[in-house]
């Protein structure tokens, strides 16, 4: 049994084969029998073959499987270190990550930079009354200024250079032609100067006057209200290269604004509130006094002269009678009552007669001195109402401040515009009163003066007169 295990298979199937295929004949047997040697000697060299075949395989394959474990053991070492390559790539990335951050928020921020670079540049043409003679430099900045565009190097040389063509047209000054609107609101075509970035002129056959830069419109406007005729005469004779010379509004035009709106007499006095009606009640009543006194001191004044000599010289020639009839009719004026009293009181002695033109002197100097304690008074009073107007005004400024905040500036304008305005008001009316009244003071004093000299005069001409006659 076990030496028919160890018979290799391909002899049972020749011995199954022969028993299967035993021929009827023979003669076949033999031929079969033949056959099947060579088959089966066919068959050993086949399986050596395919022995030697397979354990050259076998060979072949330990060296291929020796060769893929090499390769195995090289790439799970290429592995490791991909590994540790890739870790560090991780770690490069976080860091590149934070760096390319940190430079992304620099160039958001570079480039919210240049937009608010642009955009004050913008504000800054707009505002140039060079854009009505380059109206196409705005555009160049739309852009730059659209949030889903990243200014490039362009961009900044286009900032750069309408900076400085800012700058350059800024030290111009530049005459030519052009149109501008007139007062009726025409389009009107003539010659406009542009000195700086501060002022514009117009001139046409009719008048000269100022522009005013619309930035809606991107043009010059002439002002509703014409410049003072010096003003005019300048600005014709720097257009005609007559003078060097010419009026600028370095204020950007609040000057020329204020051309514009110049405040009337009445607007003011409106402003001021119901303190300014007294404070002008009095400037009326102190003017009226001060005319009257200026008149009627004025008269008296050149009266004494004229009348004093006249009767001192007639005294000298002892014609007592003339200086009777002088001052005889001439009732309610100082001097002639002066005069009186001393010509009446010849006879008296010195002391007495001194004494009798000083009364008489005395007696008119409340004619002379009248109204100007009340000058004086209303002098006093009208800074006092003034102030009282400035104290009025800020309660009612405070009160507004309470009700409404300090948001909006002009809601707080009327009670300081009544402050202010009435101060003006009371000083402007107090310190024309207060020079008045001593300049009457000082009128009166010189005529006193004058008339006690007069009567000095007159006492010393009476009583050498007397002298000589004893």
């Amino acid at each position: 049994m076990k030496m028919l295990f160890k018979t290799p298979m391909i002899h049972w199937l020749i011995i199954i084969f022969f028993l299967f295929t035993i021929p009827a004949y023979g003669k076949d047997m033999r031929a079969a029998s033949i056959k099947a040697k060579a088959d089966y000697k066919t068959a050993l060299t086949e399986e050596k073959e395919s022995k030697e075949r397979i354990i050259k395989g076998s060979k072949s394959l330990k060296k291929i499987i020796t060769r893929i474990k090499i390769d195995v053991k090289r790439l799970n070492s290429d592995i490791k270190t991909m590994q540790n390559d890739f870790e560090k790539l991780k770690e490069e990335e976080l860091k590149l990550a934070l760096l390319w951050s940190d430079n992304e928020m620099d160039m958001l921020e570079l480039a919210g930079t240049v937009r608010v670079v642009a955009r004050d540049l913008e504000t800054t043409l707009n505002q140039s009354q060079f854009t009505a003679r380059f109206p196409e430099r705005t555009d160049l900045l739309k852009p730059i200024l659209n949030k889903n565009h990243f200014p490039g190097i362009d961009n900044l040389k286009t900032i750069t250079d309408l900076f400085f063509q800012e700058m350059e047209l800024s030290g111009e000054v530049v005459l030519q032609k052009g149109s501008f609107i007139n007062h009726s609101g025409r389009s009107q075509t003539g010659d406009i100067l542009s000195i700086g970035k501060f002022t514009g002129v117009y001139r046409t056959d009719k008048e000269t006057g100022f522009l005013k830069y619309s930035e809606a419109s991107s043009r010059f406007f002439s002002l509703s209200a014409m410049p003072s005729w010096s003003i005019q005469r300048n600005l014709k004779k720097y257009m005609l290269g007559k003078t060097d010379a010419v009026y600028l509004d370095f204020s950007g035009g609040a000057a020329l604004r204020q051309i514009t709106h110049k405040l009337t007499f009445v607007e003011r006095i409106k402003n001021g509130g119901l303190i300014v009606w007294p404070i002008l009640a009095l400037g009326l009543l102190a003017f009226i006094i001060v005319v009257e006194r200026t008149v009627f001191l004025k008269r008296v004044h050149a009266n004494a002269d004229l009348v004093m000599n006249t009767v001192n010289e007639l005294a000298l020639q002892g014609k007592w009678k003339k200086c009777e009839e002088i001052v005889k009719d001439k009732t309610g004026r100082p001097v002639y009552n002066v005069l009186k009293a001393g010509i009446y009181g010849r006879a008296e002695d010195r002391e007495t007669q001194e004494s009798i033109l000083q009364e008489a002197i005395l007696k008119e100097l409340p004619r002379l001195e009248r109204f100007l304690p009340a000058l004086n008074i209303m002098g006093s009073i009208a800074p006092l109402l003034g102030l009282l107007g400035t104290v009025t005004g800020m309660i009612s400024t405070f009160h507004v401040i309470t009700l409404y905040g300090t948001g909006d500036p002009r809601m707080m304008s009327g009670g300081i515009s009544e402050a202010l305005v009435t101060t003006m008001f009371g000083l402007g009316v107090a310190i024309p009163i207060m020079l008045a009244h001593t300049f009457l003071n000082r009128r009166v004093s010189h005529i006193v003066g004058d008339m006690e000299e007069k009567a000095v005069a007159l006492t010393n001409i009476v009583h050498r007169e007397i002298t000589v006659l004893e």
